[in-house]
């Protein structure tokens, strides 16, 4: 058993990070289109990603400073364009989503790069990716940074506008997993199908393990 008090006896940023993503998972992937000021597109994926709140709908993600401590281009540009789109792309998408991952020169086209087609996604003006199955359209809140050496996390709020789901996924109730087909990520180029379910019942308010386990007794 291993244990690392970190003011005493600190890992490299890059051992945490390998941590993190080894053990912190599986993560939903967040593929955030945005656009620049002069209306360039830029498509990217981004693991540390989640729902921050229900009302207001907002969702976080946190684009990563790169080794030489440099921002992404989806903060960059969402200093300068204050929208997003975020998809979830499913399996069906997996290899043009991580083909947006590619480190292109800023102003290129990662839709074009992935032969991705653009659709207009209401409520903002950043488009969205043609065949992804759900999308939110999103207006920026806040980023908060953590400071400016590499791999300090950019925390992107972002409050949901609009929703984009097919219409053989969602019922008005529940989302259809086998037809989304959610993947996780894991470390390393390692990806998770979400294939393998079991349930387990929430217990009633008030109850407990030691409670249950006396009354089956």
């Amino acid at each position: 058993m291993s244990d690392y008090l970190l003011e005493e006896s600190p890992l490299s940023p890059g051992k945490i990070y390998r941590l993190f993503s080894g053990s912190i998972c599986p993560r939903p992937i967040a593929w955030v289109s945005t656009l620049d000021a002069a209306g360039n597109a830029n498509l990217a994926p981004f693991s540390f990603f989640n729902v921050v709140s229900v009302n207001p709908p907002v969702l976080g993600f946190s684009p990563l400073l790169d080794g030489d401590a440099n921002p992404k281009d989806t903060v960059r540009n969402l200093k300068e364009v204050e929208e997003c789109v975020v998809h979830l792309c499913g399996e069906g998408l997996v290899q043009e989503m991580n083909a947006t991952s590619a480190g292109l020169a800023r102003g290129e086209d990662e839709f074009i790069h992935a032969g991705l087609e653009k659709v207009t996604m209401p409520g903002v003006s950043v488009p969205r990716v043609a065949g992804a199955p759900v999308a939110f359209g999103c207006r920026l809140r806040e980023i908060i940074r953590f400071g400016d050496q590499p791999l300090a996390g950019n925390l992107v709020l972002a409050e949901v506008v609009s929703i984009h789901i097919e219409d053989t996924l969602w019922d008005g109730r529940h989302v259809d997993a086998d037809g989304l087909r959610p993947i996780g990520r894991l470390a390393g180029n390692d990806y998770i199908r979400c294939t393998d379910l079991f349930e387990v019942e929430r217990p009633a308010s008030g109850s407990s393990l030691s409670r249950q386990a006396r009354g089956a007794s």
